[in-house]
């Protein structure tokens, strides 16, 4: 990428596009387009395409998504599975017809099998059953893998796909109903030790085993990616260590510095028993991640006081 050209990222307002957008700027790109849902409704195709058609980015990065943890995902699985497929498709479909040099999709490490061989490898795509908690999301992010593979193939577009694990930091969702695990966890832990509760209820067993990425390092290798990887066959993006959630409920509590006990609800569900990425792909192309999950989480604990009632 030359630091003139137009970046979109779409979905600049949520965790991972405001991370990107901030990277972009950082490193001295120039002309990084945003905007906000009132300005261009993402599930609109008429609106994605008049904006297309207008300023005619050169790179595209789709950052957005209707995203949620585990009981946002089983509760709406319809809203889910058509909102993310409405927003990539307008976004991949307009970007091909305007002209875009470059665009890179975001996935999620919900896209593999339940229970793929671990560590996950890319090529283990489709080869089995889905978690049943989030299959919605996993489905739409399938399709959209394909999609940028299909328009490779047909029409030899430069689209190029990335397979994020669990991310968290600043500007996350810390609501307790539709969050992941580790922001979800920062929070009940935080309102835990302003009332002196004497427990925190969890959900699960606590046994599952989760990687997570800063988001500042997912948007340091979304750039790396832009700029050294043409290859249509997506690539996963982790740190590939994992903790278990008890571990990482531990490392939360240290954190905050909370000192009452964990109490695991086994009635609720798991998930996926264990989900680490094979970074081997990525790490060959010279990336790794540099944020250690404490110094991580004490920079998201930090964004939180300071930006969450």
């Amino acid at each position: 990428m030359t630091l003139t050209e137009k970046i979109f990222v779409a979905g600049h307002r949520g965790m991972v596009g405001s991370a990107i957008v901030r990277k972009l700027r950082a490193d001295g790109y120039e002309n990084v387009l945003t905007r906000s849902r009132a300005e261009v409704d993402l599930c609109s195709e008429s609106a994605v395409r008049a904006f297309y058609e207008t300023e005619r980015p050169d790179i595209v990065v789709v950052a957005a998504a209707k995203v949620g943890g585990i009981l946002a995902n089983y509760e709406k699985p319809v809203e889910f599975l058509l909102d993310n497929l409405r927003i990539q498709n307008n976004l991949i479909a307009g970007a091909a017809d305007f002209g875009t040099r470059k665009l890179l999709f975001l996935g999620s490490s919900c896209i593999y099998p339940k229970f793929a061989p671990q560590p996950l490898k890319e090529e283990s795509l489709l080869t089995g059953e889905l978690e049943p908690t989030n299959e919605a999301y996993a489905i739409a992010k399938i399709a959209g893998i394909r999609l940028c593979q299909a328009y490779a193939r047909e029409y030899g577009k430069n689209f190029i796909s990335a397979m994020p694990t669990n991310l968290y930091g600043p500007n996350d969702n810390f609501d307790l109903r539709t969050s992941h695990v580790l922001p979800a966890l920062i929070r009940k832990v935080h309102e835990a030790k302003l009332a002196k509760t004497p427990a925190v209820p969890i959900w699960g067993t606590g046994t599952p085993r989760r990687e997570f990425l800063h988001v500042d390092d997912l948007a340091e290798a979304c750039v790396f990616l832009l700029n050294h990887y043409d290859d249509p066959a997506f690539v996963n993006v982790g740190c590939g260590n994992d903790v278990t959630i008890r571990e990482l409920a531990e490392t939360v509590c240290s954190v905050v510095g909370y000192e009452g006990t964990l109490e695991f609800d086994t009635s609720k569900p798991d998930g996926t028993p264990r989900k680490l990425m094979d970074v081997s792909k990525l790490t060959a192309l010279g990336w790794s991640a540099r944020i250690d999950l404490k110094t991580g989480i004490q920079n998201a604990y930090d964004w939180f006081l300071q930006n969450v009632k």
